[in-house]
């Protein structure tokens, strides 16, 4: 088959994206970069931006698109390169600096997806190890460029890094659960001493980092946490693929958390009379009948979640290849932020994909709430759409499927499976709708928070919760404890999160509203069944809000009110 050039370019980008980002390359699952780091210093930036400016010439120079993949391809490409210019542009490497995603967890995390089956997956363990220093180096000299121009990260961000980087640099961290995993490993002695050296010799960067991010850093940031209008729009157009309306997508938000207060309190009535959110979800809580002992019943009960789940949709409603039906279930190494996580497949899918729980303490752990999780994360949520991304080489370049991709869509696709298992009769029990709705709450809580505090808005004056009140980051814990059912440290890490992540947080519900509104449209226009419409949003892969509406309904479709 003769296809487009973007395609071969695409392959080669990768390639070149792979050796410029080697932390991104193993995250991807592209194989030959696990010994080696980023260089995140200034100088590295700055070769990197040239790079990027390179491949948007050669971009320029391809011939017009042929057929529908084609054009997606080239779509892309083009979208991918724009965004990481845009980050240049902005100098985002000065300050990327937060609670949960930015390189000083990211080069803790990198290791959890590296081999520890053969010896050479221990040498490029060791070798990285070995290397974390210089990594360090280079990323305190582009957050030392951002202190000199006065250009900081918030101080609650810097406080959360310092406490997470303690963790990092003690023997009971997740380096010190790297030399912990020797014992059951057939390793050589010799390399296996190295591995210990390397885990004395990466535990004190991050040590030194810590020391210098709390004793230098720390006192000239600033204690002002919403990043303001400007600033908060351009970082929400990155994670939803479309233009939001900030006043309209605010009060969207709460109308959305008035809704869902109200369907959760009719259910807590049914189970046990409860007339508060928190009297509720009190008893969810401390109900044996829904809740796992330990964390190795909490994770074999989450795994038949999915196996369930893959087994009786499959043919139904999703179409599944063979190479995607089994994801793991891990805990999360300690020391980072609590809540789940998935990690996508690797790009020759030898890496299943996996889901990352950080689970506090060793139980018993409350199931009302999880059940959902387990159908976001994994299947048909991050699983199914990550692992069929990855899969479908045929129609979606290599870029595409592995280096590009929106929260909007990847979000909003993950919500929207929660809410369709829900239509399909999985959550069986009251409790386990009442997770799943007050997850949904959560996530529009997220809304109303994270546009608020970051735009300054006042909380409405007819909100169920400080009417008239303006927002601080107690308040908000506040809010999450009281109408997300989280427990306060749960509260304390995601609030701080959204502070520190601007625009992210309103992704989920808002790519649930447009997942949701193209459904309408397909019925209404009586496209096919539903399964026909699953079919052509995972189909295209993970694109801007934007270029789904279009993919999916045609070129005449309207935006929705989120654009």
């Amino acid at each position: 088959m003769n296809r487009h050039p973007v395609f071969a370019l695409s392959e080669s980008l990768v390639d070149q994206y792979a050796a410029l980002r080697p932390m991104n390359a193993t995250m991807m699952g592209v194989a030959g970069h696990d010994h080696r780091w980023d260089d995140l210093s200034p100088a590295g930036v700055a070769a990197y931006a040239a790079e990027v400016e390179r491949w948007e010439a050669q971009l320029d120079a391809l011939p017009p698109a042929v057929d529908r993949w084609d054009a997606l391809a080239v779509a892309v490409c083009r979208d991918w390169v724009a965004l990481e210019r845009d980050a240049l542009a902005h100098a985002d490497h000065r300050v990327d600096l937060n609670n949960i995603a930015s390189p000083f967890q990211t080069i803790r995390m990198v290791f959890d997806q590296m081999s520890t089956a053969t010896p050479e997956g221990w040498e490029a363990i060791a070798a990285r190890l070995f290397g974390l220093p210089e990594a360090l180096a280079g990323y305190r000299a582009s957050l030392s460029e951002g202190l000199s121009r006065g250009e900081l990260v918030a101080a609650r961000q810097v406080r959360a890094c310092v406490e997470q980087g303690r963790v990092a640099a003690s023997k009971d961290g997740p380096f010190g659960a790297i030399e912990a995993q020797l014992a059951s490993s057939e390793v050589p002695d010799e390399l296996a001493a190295r591995v210990r050296e390397g885990v004395r010799v990466a535990c004190a960067a991050y040590g030194e980092l810590t020391d210098w991010l709390n004793d230098t850093y720390l006192p000239r940031a600033p204690e002002r946490e919403g990043v303001g209008r400007a600033r908060y729009l351009r970082a929400a157009r990155r994670f939803v693929g479309a233009e939001i309306q900030p006043e309209e997508t605010h009060a969207w938000g709460w109308s959305e958390v008035r809704r869902l207060q109200g369907e959760i309190l009719r259910l807590g009535d049914e189970i046990c009379g409860a007339r508060t959110l928190p009297e509720l979800y009190a008893h969810l809580r401390s109900d044996p009948a829904f809740a796992s002992e330990n964390r190795e019943t909490f994770l074999e009960t989450m795994r038949a979640r999915q196996a369930r789940a893959m087994a009786d949709l499959d043919g139904s409603h999703f179409d599944i290849p063979a190479a995607i039906r089994h994801v793991d279930v891990k805990v999360a190494p300690p020391g980072g932020p609590l809540g789940a996580y998935y990690v996508p497949p690797s790009e020759d899918l030898s890496r299943p994909g996996s889901i990352w729980y950080s689970l506090s303490g060793e139980g018993p752990f409350p199931l009302y709430d999880e059940v959902t999780t387990a159908y976001h994360e994994g299947f048909p949520g991050h699983h199914l759409q990550c692992g069929l991304q990855v899969y479908l080489r045929e129609k979606l370049c290599r870029v595409h499927r592995l280096a590009y991709g929106y929260s909007g869509y990847a979000e909003g696709w993950a919500l929207y499976a929660e809410q369709l298992m829900d239509e399909l009769g999985y959550f069986e029990s009251p409790a386990y709708r009442v997770g799943m709705l007050a997850m949904q709450l959560v996530r529009a809580c997220r809304v109303a928070f994270d546009v608020g505090a970051h735009l300054g808005f006042a909380i409405p004056d007819d909100a169920p919760f400080a009417p008239g009140e303006a927002w601080t980051f107690e308040r908000g814990v506040e809010f999450f404890q009281s109408f997300g059912g989280l427990a306060e440290d749960h509260a304390v890490s995601e609030v701080t999160r959204y502070l520190g992540w601007p625009g992210q947080a309103i992704s989920y519900k808002v790519g649930q509203r447009e997942m949701l509104a193209l459904r309408d449209a397909w019925i209404a226009a009586g496209r096919g069944p539903l399964k026909e419409f699953h079919h052509r949003v995972l189909d295209v892969g993970n694109v801007s809000l934007d270029m789904l509406r279009e993919l999916v309904l045609g070129p005449d479709a309207r935006p929705t009110a989120t654009a």
